[in-house]
């Protein structure tokens, strides 16, 4: 009877299965083929082998938009691991209001990245509140230009990436935190620990796994960073296009009846690849840790 149903799980996998090739597998098998030609996006082509990938070797834009994308990386993670972390510490007491707390530090995260831009354009605006307030406390005497310098307009752009995404890491920190043995918190307290010791002796100890996990998931979400810059900069990636990140400059590419669907398609394979390595190299250097 165990025989003539092997085909039972497989009916429950099927759906998933089937989204994920369509959607998935054979999208990139696609992409990978394109990046082996000259393919245009009005379609067409033919076999140019290595060609591409050669190009980006000594294309400007391409090490300018991976530069920029490994400053994002460098900034934006290292907040990303650590705000929302101290946010949920705050807010996991069962104090009256908390809950209100709580819905506002994660309301940023249901709000449409359209919705999000308008927002932070306005903040940060030549007349906007940022300078408004910076000119108040006469730190500054004209406005900083947030959106029209390039490196301005990336610093205006991670801001709003930690912004977004502070209450999504908040949840993932409170149900880790939960998850903290009392037991050892009350331990160390009757061993005279204050509360930062305990924090850095019990708490993170505990916390790594999570702490490894929203790393990694901040750092794929910033390779892949797209439409913070696309709304600040209004489609223009502030001057000349120095403010342009790798997934921008891959649209940049393909876009248009002129796009270079092949070239772009390059691009979009070397972003996956070093986007694997960065998860494959976290994880390693987690495991080696936890078995030293």
């Amino acid at each position: 009877m165990t025989g003539r149903r092997w085909y039972v799980p497989w009916l429950f996998l099927a759906p998933a299965l089937a989204v994920a090739i369509t959607f998935f597998i054979v999208p990139f098998g696609n992409t990978a083929v394109l990046s082996l030609t000259d393919a245009s996006t009005l379609g067409g082509g033919h076999f140019t082998g290595f060609a591409n990938y050669q190009r980006l070797v000594h294309d400007g834009q391409f090490w300018l938009s991976v530069r920029n994308t490994a400053l994002y990386l460098v900034v934006v993670v290292p907040l990303m691991v650590t705000l929302p972390l101290l946010v949920a510490m705050l807010v996991q007491r069962r104090v009256a209001g908390v809950g209100f707390f709580r819905a506002v530090y994660y309301s940023p995260v249901v709000a449409s990245m359209v919705v999000a831009g308008l927002i932070w354009s306005w903040l940060l605006s030549s007349d906007g509140l940022v300078n408004s307030a910076l000119r108040g406390l006469h730190l500054i005497s004209s406005p900083l230009p947030f959106l029209t310098d390039a490196h301005w307009l990336l610093a205006g752009a991670m801001a709003m990436t930690v912004w977004k995404g502070l209450g999504y890491y908040m949840v993932v920190y409170l149900a880790a935190l939960a998850n903290v043995p009392k037991s050892l918190l009350e331990a160390a307290e009757v061993d005279g620990a204050g509360a930062v010791r305990r924090f850095w002796h019990v708490t993170v100890p505990t916390l790594r796994p999570t702490m490894i996990l929203v790393a990694t998931l901040a750092a794929i979400a910033s390779a892949k960073v797209f439409a913070e810059v696309f709304t600040l900069s209004n489609g223009s990636a502030g001057p000349g296009g120095e403010a342009r990140t790798l997934v921008y400059t891959i649209r940049e590419t393909g876009l248009g009846l002129g796009g270079e669907a092949g070239y772009a398609s390059a691009m979009s394979i070397a972003l996956f690849v070093g986007t694997l390595g960065l998860s494959v190299l976290v994880t390693r250097l987690n495991s080696r840790e936890e078995q030293a």
